[in-house]
This record gives structure tokens, C-alpha cells and sequence, in this order.
């Protein structure tokens, strides 16, 4: 079983980048803390231990040599322990050593510090002892048994322990959270610009006037892919405007020798040629009409919000006054950002190749989530054949003759669809319907 880290690893650019600063900082300061606290700082209290240790050992050996032991005898000694090794000497009289209960309630004790120096005492002192480590005033006691009585030595806590080392600690992990924080501050800033140039992008694509609002910025790489992207932008644009109006000059190029030669012919009398000519003359005029309408400009169409729930109504109703069933199945309030004429009429082809092609019941359904709307037309009507799902969104492709044979279609109902749908961001796919006819699904992001 192969085990893969790539679910968890985040999927935006910025926390990857944060995951690629972040996480070798932390290895290194596991690795330095790890290497301090097993080397120096062990070390350290071992050295510590090891001084105190021989202090006490020095002073047993000078205490024992006192006769008679007594408190004012020790006195003197018990001065210069003070001032010169800050060590507090008492001696009480008569007392036995007693065991230390380190489960008692209020007792700290303090693990690391009692063992340094226990294993120090252990080698250095011939006399028994017990330590005491009194966490909460920071004061450690060793009790020495001799003869006479008990020698309680006491020393502050910082005589074994240097708080140095969680200093360094603290210093270590507050230099490093600063310094991550001012690389957020400076990552976020790189990574702007981008997440405003797929937002330009975006917006281009659905059809949306950004590129002009798009400023580059950024690092080198950056303002040059923003560039690019300006210059892409406005080569569309180019050849749209070049499209549009080579086909405005073809349109009024060939509907005035068409509107000549309807005239001519409607002059000519009713005679079975007469009859054919007009014929020909109006699908000249409709696939004329058919080839503008797949190559029309639509970008000058402004999007809007949309209600698409009364788009949709509208839609309905209007295949129930020819004569078909509509079931319509559209929450409420389906609003949308579109261009509301291109969307209409985009949906008003999948509904008329329902109609044309002997459907007798279209259902009509929406669902739309945080990130995408959906839109399902059905139909019980005859389909189309799975291997040609795909080809018909092909320009001037048409499906078997028998099945247009009423229509006249030249094959641009779908591909205008498609085009329409695309110019908006989104997808269109066609396939089986649950009712037996075809399911055309379409899916635009919210």
C-alpha cells in the first residue's frame, strides 16, 4: 500500500509557500533544541552539580574535624560559607535524617535537579544524606548526618540551574515566529498579484471587461505574464472586431442581390420553377441567417445579475403554448452573472432541438451550490447516439438526414450553444436522459 502525503499538503500557492518556509525553520529548531538540552544544557547542570557537590564535600571534611559540634562552634565556618560560597549552614543537635516523602502534598521536587546533584553527592560524600528541592521558593537542602546531629546546607536554586537555557529557548522561538510573520507579510504580496491575474483571467473569460482594470505588478515574471496576458486580451478583441465586421460586410453584401432576386421572382408568376426558385432564395436567406448568428459578436452585450428562475419560467411557459409538457423544477431566486439575452437564447436552442425533434415531454431543472450552478434539460424525445455526443458540437455537423429531414437545420444549434456557454466559463455535456431522450447538462460557476 503506498502511502501519499499529497491529500494533506495544502493546495493554494500560498500555503505551499508558507508550508516551504515554515517547516524547515521548525526542523532546525527541533534539531538545535534537541542538540542543546541533550548536550550543553545537560552538560552544564552536570558541571553545576559537580562544583556544589565538591563545595559539600569540603564541607564535611571540615566540619567533622570540629570538637565539640555544636551550633556555636559551626558558627564561624557557617560565616564564611555564606559570604564566600553562599552556601547557608544550621546544625541541629541530637536530629536524625528523615525520608523525604515525595509524593506529600506541596512538594516540588524538582526531578532533574535532584538527580544532577544526587549523583554527585553519591561519589563525594562519605556521610549519609538526603536532598530537599523546594520548587516554589527556589532554595535546595542538603542534610548531612553526623554523630552529633544533622548539618542542613542550603543554596539557591540558580547554584544547579541556569534559566539561561529557556531564555535561549524562548529567544530561539520568538526570533523565528517574527521572522516568519514578515515573511507572511512579504509572501502575500508576491503571491497578490497572481490571484489577481487568474481573477482578470477569469473574468475574461466569462465575456467580463477586466483586462483593462488589470494592472501588472509584482516580481519580473510576474508583471511579464500580466503583460502577456494584457496583449492576448487585446488580440481577441482585435479579431472579434475584425469578425464582426468582415460579417456585417457579407451580410449586406448578400442579403441586397437576395432581396433582388426575391423581388425578380415574385414578378415572375406562379409557375412550378417560380415556386422552386423561392424556395431556394429562402434557404439561401435562412442558412445566411443561420452562419451570422454562430459568428455573431456578443461581447457587447453587458452581464448582469440575473434572475434565472424567471428565465427558466418564461421558458416553460413557452413550450406549454406550443402544445408540449414542461415540468419545471427551479428553486427560487436563482440569480446568476450573465449576459441575459446570449443565456436566454442559448437555452432556448436546447429547448427547440427538444421540440424540433419529437420530444413530448421537456423537464426543466436548476440546483446551485457555493461554487457552481447547475441546469439539466431532458427529454423523452429520440436522442443521440453515444459515439456522436461529441462530434455534433462540431460547426455544420448534422446527425443522421432522416432526423432533420423536417427541420432544415445546417448543423450551428449546439455549436452556438457551446460557444455561448464557453463565453461564459462554464460547461455544457449532453448524454442519456432518465426520461429515454437526451440530457443536456450545464454547468456555469456560481
Amino acid at each position: 500500500m503506498k502511502l501519499s502525503l499529497k491529500p494533506y499538503l495544502p493546495r493554494s500557492l500560498m500555503g505551499r509557500s508558507l508550508l516551504i518556509l515554515i517547516l524547515p525553520v521548525l526542523l532546525i529548531q527541533l534539531f538545535s533544541t534537541f542538540m542543546f538540552f541533550d548536550r550543553h544544557w545537560n552538560r552544564m547542570a552536570d558541571r553545576l552539580a559537580y562544583a556544589v557537590a565538591g563545595e559539600i564535600g569540603v564541607i564535611e571534611d571540615r566540619v567533622s574535624k570540629i570538637e565539640p559540634l555544636t551550633p556555636q562552634s559551626l558558627e564561624p565556618f557557617a560565616k564564611l560559607a555564606q559570604v564566600h560560597l553562599q552556601l547557608l549552614l544550621s546544625f541541629e543537635e541530637g536530629a536524625k535524617l528523615e525520608h523525604i516523602d515525595f509524593d506529600a502534598p506541596g512538594f516540588d521536587r524538582r526531578s532533574f535537579i535532584y538527580k544532577t546533584l544526587t549523583d554527585e553527592l553519591r561519589s563525594q560524600l562519605d556521610q549519609d544524606y538526603v536532598v530537599n528541592v523546594d520548587g516554589r521558593e527556589k532554595w535546595v537542602e542538603v542534610g548531612l548526618q553526623f554523630p552529633e546531629g544533622v548539618l542542613y546546607i542550603s543554596m539557591p536554586e540558580r547554584r544547579l540551574f541556569s534559566s539561561s537555557s529557556y531564555i535561549f529557548v524562548m529567544w530561539m522561538i520568538g526570533s523565528s515566529v517574527v521572522l516568519l510573520a514578515i515573511a507572511i507579510l512579504f509572501m502575500r504580496n508576491q503571491i497578490r498579484p497572481i490571484r489577481r491575474l487568474a481573477i482578470a483571467a477569469e473574468r475574461l473569460g466569462r465575456g467580463e471587461e477586466m483586462a483593462a482594470r488589470f494592472k501588472p505588478e509584482g516580481a519580473r515574471e510576474i508583471r511579464q505574464a500580466g503583460h502577456a496576458f494584457m496583449e492576448m486580451s487585446d488580440r481577441i478583441k482585435r479579431q472579434i472586431e475584425q469578425r464582426s465586421a468582415m460579417l456585417a460586410g457579407i451580410s449586406h453584401d448578400l442579403r441586397t442581390p437576395l432581396t433582388r432576386m426575391k423581388l425578380q421572382a415574385s414578378m415572375m408568376g406562379d409557375t412550378p420553377d417560380t415556386e422552386a426558385l423561392k424556395k431556394d432564395i429562402h434557404d439561401m436567406e435562412r442558412m445566411i441567417n443561420a452562419y451570422l448568428d454562430f459568428t455573431r459578436d456578443e461581447t457587447g452585450e453587458e452581464t448582469e445579475h440575473t434572475d434565472l428562475t424567471h428565465v427558466l419560467e418564461d421558458l416553460a411557459s413557452n413550450v406549454r403554448r406550443e402544445g408540449i409538457d414542461a415540468e419545471l423544477d427551479v428553486p427560487q431566486d436563482l440569480m446568476l452573472r450573465v449576459r441575459p439575452l446570449a443565456f436566454q437564447r442559448c437555452l432556448n436552442n436546447l429547448v427547440s432541438n427538444a421540440r424540433k425533434y419529437g420530444a413530448k415531454t421537456i423537464w426543466i431543472s436548476a440546483s446551485k451550490d457555493e461554487k457552481l450552478m447547475t441546469i439539466f434539460i431532458d427529454d423523452n424525445g429520440p436522442g443521440i447516439p453515444e459515439d456522436q455526443l461529441e462530434e455534433v458540437f462540431k460547426p455544420f455537423y448534422r446527425i443522421d438526414p432522416s432526423r432533420n429531414q423536417d427541420t432544415g437545420g445546417v448543423g450551428l444549434g449546439l455549436p452556438i450553444v457551446q460557444d455561448i456557454i464557453h463565453r461564459h466559463g462554464g460547461e455544457i455535456t449532453l448524454g442519456k436522459s432518465p426520461y429515454g431522450g437526451l440530457r443536456a447538462m450545464i454547468t456555469m460557476p456560481a
